[in-house]
């Protein structure tokens, strides 16, 4: 099963948005079409309604994530529980053509979905793909990007789950910021230090008059 394929449908889509930064990249059909990546006989069946009705499935997937990221595992699995059930999908075997040395098919586990639209097939395979992901690996595996005002989602698969940024670009900056604000913090203790010292000092020399 292609796990992390199915599951970046998910943070796609979610991160499509970053309500913090007050950005929404989902305004049109052309950007309903794009997130469904190579799956381009699945995009050219996006209309119009569809611009609402994916934002509506983003939102209900961010619920996810900050349900997890929360640490509420009950309560991530609830919500995506109801979307699984909204959006149902059909697992098939499929080779997609491609061959391995001896001329045999390489099988694997496939996705179909049989959707009356195109928000009800991205829904169903970016719902699986996070309900693989959330039981393979864990809930605590669903994260939100520390670094404010980002927020975007990601998906943890590092070995010791410690990733805690949606990218290496929010992690440096965040990296930073740590680094300056513990610059400014010792300039402060420093400063009040010299404070202290000057003051002692005057007190020592008018105790001596």
């Amino acid at each position: 099963m292609e796990l992390a394929y199915y599951s970046d449908y998910a943070v796609r889509l979610v991160n499509s948005e970053e309500p913090a930064r007050g950005k929404d990249s989902l305004t049109s059909v052309e950007a309903v079409r794009a997130l469904f990546g190579g799956n381009r006989s699945a995009g050219r069946r996006a209309a119009d309604a569809d611009v609402t009705r994916f934002r509506s499935v983003r939102g209900r997937l961010r619920a996810v994530f900050e349900a997890a990221d929360g640490g509420d595992e009950t309560l991530a699995v609830d919500l995506l529980n109801s979307l699984l059930l909204e959006f149902p999908v059909s697992p098939q075997i499929s080779g997609h053509d491609v061959r391995d040395d001896d001329g045999r098919p390489l099988w694997h586990m496939h996705l179909a979905d049989h959707p009356s639209n195109a928000t009800a097939g991205y829904a169903a395979i970016a719902a699986m793909g996070l309900a693989f992901h959330l039981t393979e690996y864990g809930v605590d595996r669903l994260g939100l990007c520390e670094a404010s005002p980002c927020r975007n989602a990601y998906l943890d698969t590092s070995t010791n789950r410690s990733r805690r940024y949606c990218s290496d670009r929010c992690a440096t900056r965040a990296n930073v910021a740590a680094y300056r604000a513990r610059k400014r913090l010792e300039a402060d203790r420093t400063a009040g230090t010299g404070l202290a010292a000057d003051s002692a000092q005057r007190t020592s020399a008018s105790g001596e008059r």
